[in-house]
């Protein structure tokens, strides 16, 4: 598997990281079970920061694509083909979508939406006016 990260695409390096890897265990490339590099390894190879690989690696820990198992390693997940499929930010930005245009439709301010987003992120109460 080669991945190839352009430092002058927009997408952020490490969604690119994501994506390639999530690809590669689509495609075969990356079967269940096969060791990854190191996060140091791998950001000396691709010549990124090695927090950049490490985020990339912790997202797709998190969708469990890989799994980390102490000092032995990072592995791909048994369950990485099903997984990979899976596009959580697409998720999100779909729900949260639906809902700003339920309080769009009752009336709420793109302004109104924007604090009480902020409220939510942050835990807390939502204003009442």
């Amino acid at each position: 598997m080669e991945i190839l990260i352009d430092i002058d695409d927009p997408i952020p390096l490490f969604t690119q990281l994501i994506s390639q890897i999530k690809e590669a265990v689509i495609k075969g490339e990356l079967k269940p079970g096969t060791q990854l590099p190191s996060i140091r390894q791998l950001a000396n190879d691709l010549e990124l920061n090695s927090k950049t690989v490490a985020k990339a690696y912790r997202h797709l820990e998190r969708d469990s694509v890989i799994q980390t198992r102490g000092y032995r390693g990072t592995f791909v997940h048994p369950d990485a083909v099903a997984n990979s499929a899976v596009d959580l930010n697409a998720l999100v930005l779909s729900k949260i979508g639906e809902v700003i245009e339920a309080c769009r439709d009752a009336g709420a301010t793109d302004s109104e939406i924007r604090i009480a987003f902020g409220d939510a992120m942050n835990q807390r109460p939502l204003r009442r006016n």
